[in-house]
């Protein structure tokens, strides 16, 4: 993931008129589309956001993020997805993070909040201010 957002900064920097300014300066992309995938070729993961702004060579600002998980495999099931309207992307150490709302959706929960971080490595959302969860599978016995 860490190649593909390299790049993906890389060709937000070579958008026209980007060569005479530093990668801060960039004209954002619009109604953007990151696919990401195995090895194998198989869907891992999809970026998405309604306008990409590079503000360094390690960041990425998204307005109407949303990213969407696969299974990495022949099945390609959709398993988590995370949308914000606003984001930060760090590309080095694999985070984003927001302090605005976020959604997570998975078919057995969905939590929402605000002022959250995504660890790409963890697989891990925390979320600092008014988490709520709704979980969509049976818990007997959960009391006891």
């Amino acid at each position: 993931m860490e190649k593909a957002l390299c790049a993906a900064v890389a060709l937000l920097a070579s958008l026209p008129g980007a060569a005479a300014q530093d990668i801060g300066s960039a004209p954002p992309a619009r109604n953007w589309t990151l696919p990401l995938f195995t090895k194998e070729g198989f869907s891992q993961m999809t970026l998405r956001g309604d306008e990409v702004r590079p503000i360094t060579a390690d960041r990425i600002d998204i307005s109407g993020m949303t990213v969407t998980v696969y299974s990495g495999d022949a099945r390609a099931m959709v398993d988590t997805v995370l949308s914000s309207p606003e984001a930060t992307f760090l590309i080095s150490e694999k985070i984003a993070r927001g302090d605005q709302s976020v959604r997570l959706v998975r078919d057995d929960v969905e939590v929402t909040g605000e002022s959250w971080t995504y660890f790409y490595n963890e697989k891990k959302v925390l979320i600092a201010r008014n988490a709520r969860v709704v979980f969509h599978a049976a818990m007997p016995d959960i009391l006891r």
